[in-house]
C-alpha cells in the first residue's frame, strides 16, 4: 500500500499505526507522483492516487468510499503564488510544481475558465524561490506550499490564491485531490484484504480526528509548524471524506477537464466500493 509523504496524510498514518493495522502491510512512502505511477503500473495493490491519474486509469482502479484527501474551501496546501493579480497572468510564465498533476490541471482550469487568462506554463521542481526566478507565478502543493505561505510569500510580497477555495467559490463543490483506490485485479483476488484495509483507513481517520491535539503536538516537535497551525490545517483545511458531494465534485472535475488530451473522456466511469 502507498502512503503520501506529506503532512496532509500524517493523521491517517498515525491512526493506522496506533490501531495496529500496519502490522502486515508493506507500506511505500513517497510523493504523489511516484505513488501514482506505482499504483497505475501495478507495483502497489492499494493506496492514494491523485484524482487526475485515477481518472486516467479508472479502468484498472476502484475508489474506496468514505476516505479521500480533499477540501471544502481553502485547503491551505495547494496554492498559486503570484507577483501580480491573476488577471495579469495572460501570456505570462507560470511554473508548475512537479509533484501532482491534479493541482496543476486544476490551476490551469481555474486560470483559463474562471480567470480568463492563458499563461505560458512550464514544469519545475517545487522550490518557490527558484520557480519565480524566471516566472511571474508558481503552483506549489504539499509541505512546500505550507512553508512558502508562511515564510516566502510575506517576504516577497506575493499574492497567494488557494486552489481549493477558488474551486469552491466557482462551483459550490468540495474538491478531491486524491482518492484511495485498489487495483481491480487485486480486488478480485483478495476482496477480504481490500475490505480490511478499507475499514482500517476509515477507523484510522476517525481515531486521528479524536486525538488531533496529541498528533499535532507530536508533529510540531519535529516540524517547522506549531501545533495550533497544524490543527487548523487538519480541521479547517483538509477533509478526509468521500461521500455524495465529493463524488459529485470528482464527476464535475472530470467533465470540465476530460477529453482526448486528458487521457479520459468527460463522462469517464467512476466505480466506488461502498464502505464496509
Amino acid at each position: 500500500m502507498g502512503h503520501i509523504s506529506f503532512l496532509n496524510c500524517v493523521p491517517l498514518l498515525w491512526g493506522l499505526a496506533k490501531s495496529g493495522a500496519l502490522s502486515d502491510v508493506d507500506l511505500t512512502e513517497a510523493s504523489p507522483d511516484i505513488l501514482n505511477t506505482a499504483l497505475a503500473e501495478g507495483r502497489l495493490d492499494m493506496g492514494p492516487i491523485s484524482v487526475f491519474e485515477y481518472l486516467k486509469h479508472s479502468e484498472d482502479l476502484v475508489a474506496l468510499s468514505d476516505i479521500a484527501v480533499g477540501s471544502d474551501g481553502d485547503v491551505q496546501s495547494c496554492l498559486l503564488f503570484s507577483k501580480v493579480p491573476p488577471a495579469g497572468l495572460d501570456g505570462a510564465r507560470v511554473a508548475l510544481g512537479s509533484t501532482s498533476r491534479t493541482s496543476v490541471r486544476l490551476a490551469q482550469l481555474l486560470l483559463a475558465e474562471r480567470g480568463g487568462v492563458r499563461p505560458e506554463y512550464h514544469v519545475a521542481p517545487p522550490d518557490l524561490t527558484r520557480m519565480l526566478e524566471d516566472a511571474e507565478a508558481a503552483v506549489v502543493i504539499g509541505d512546500a506550499a505550507l512553508r512558502a505561505a508562511l515564510h516566502d510569500a510575506p517576504r516577497l510580497g506575493l499574492h497567494v490564491h488557494d486552489l481549493g477555495g477558488m474551486w469552491r467559490e466557482w462551483t459550490g463543490l468540495p474538491f478531491v485531490f486524491a482518492v484511495f483506490a485498489a487495483r481491480r485485479e487485486f480486488l478480485a483476488r483478495r476482496p477480504d484484504v481490500v475490505r480490511r484495509v478499507h475499514t482500517s483507513l476509515i477507523e484510522a481517520r476517525d481515531l486521528s480526528l479524536q486525538e488531533i491535539d496529541l498528533i499535532c503536538e507530536q508533529i510540531a516537535e519535529r516540524a517547522e509548524f506549531d501545533a495550533e497551525r497544524l490543527k487548523d490545517y487538519y480541521l479547517r483545511g483538509l477533509r478526509f471524506d468521500f461521500g455524495a458531494r465529493e463524488l459529485a465534485a470528482l464527476t464535475e472535475f472530470a467533465r470540465r477537464v476530460g477529453g482526448p488530451g486528458a487521457g479520459f473522456p468527460p463522462d469517464v466511469r467512476i466505480d466506488v466500493i461502498p464502505a464496509p
